[in-house]
């Protein structure tokens, strides 16, 4: 299977589980588990795999131990800032607003690629950014959107949580060409966990394990193994075979896929609107895929 394939299929499986994120998580809180107490489940069950997996397939050590504190960086806004300002921010406002800030990822990673990683800018990776956005908007404006009062410091949180983990997606590229990238995300989740623990301790001594029913514990174990574990062990991998933007402009599939899940579950019907949509959706990550051969912008030192 050529690379650049398996390149797209991994980032495709990681906006499809994130997709489904969005309500699941929303079934677990804050009923059974407040959003903090549920981060703290998810990254030290995430850590557990991690470094069970690095022990039996990879045993890399850090050569250089200034990429520590590059890992304490990833850790600070790939794990702990991040997730604490998406779920906190998503129990507070609508899944339905929460996809449409997340949207604007890729439009904050190709700011900051540019002028951080200093890759070329084509005009044609520009237009597939807006096509990209301008579907997923389109796709989720609706009747049940809505941006009030009640809802705008979870908006807040979820914009912010799009802004960092636009940075992290950036920062974290040098070491995943350094190191392999589970030895990358195994560390940068141990820091991040040891971070999240004041945050996580105090709801997770409220929560009542024994009336967990079935279902929510299946959810639980998604988000440790699904939303987390294999999430960014695929993108770590895709980072490095891929520039950031693609990565991030995979973003724009997430309210599709959530509209495909929707209606397989007989949540939602399909609509020519929908069709056209997608097809933005998917013509712009088709455009930001191709290579800068004619660069719009360069970054000169």
């Amino acid at each position: 299977m050529p690379k650049v394939f398996r390149v797209h299929l991994a980032l495709f499986i990681v906006s499809l589980i994130y997709a489904a994120t969005f309500s699941i998580a929303k079934e677990v809180m804050p009923t059974f588990v407040k959003p903090m107490g549920l981060i703290g489940v998810r990254v030290w069950g995430a850590i557990i795999l991690l470094w069970l997996t690095h022990a039996i397939f990879v045993r890399e050590k850090i050569r250089d131990k200034k990429d520590y504190l590059e890992l304490m960086k990833c850790a600070v806004f790939g794990v702990a800032a991040n997730m604490l300002l998406f779920f906190k921010g998503l129990s507070i406002t609508t899944p339905i607003n929460g996809a449409i800030l997340m949207v604007t990822t890729p439009l904050f990673v190709g700011f900051f690629s540019f002028f951080i990683l200093k890759e070329k800018v084509s005009a044609l990776k520009i237009i597939g950014l807006m096509l990209g956005l301008s579907g997923a908007l389109l796709l989720l404006v609706g009747p049940t959107l809505s941006f009030s009062s009640a809802t705008l410091s979870g908006d807040v949180m979820v914009m912010l949580n799009a802004i960092i983990y636009s940075y992290y997606l950036i920062i974290a590229k040098p070491l995943l060409h350094k190191y392999n990238p589970i030895t990358v995300i195994k560390w940068t989740f141990l820091f991040g966990g040891i971070m999240i623990l004041p945050f996580s301790i105090p709801e997770l001594q409220e929560v009542n394990w024994a009336v967990i029913p079935s279902n929510i514990w299946a959810s639980i174990v998604f988000l440790i193994v699904g939303a987390t574990f294999l999430t960014y062990l695929l993108n770590g991998w895709a980072l490095r075979h891929a520039n950031s933007s693609l990565v991030g402009a995979y973003i724009y599939l997430q309210p599709i896929l959530a509209s495909i899940i929707a209606i397989i579950l007989s949540k939602d019907e399909l609509t020519w609107q929908k069709i056209v949509f997608g097809f933005l959706i998917f013509a712009g990550v088709y455009l930001v895929s191709l290579p800068a051969t004619f660069p719009l912008l360069r970054r000169k030192d």
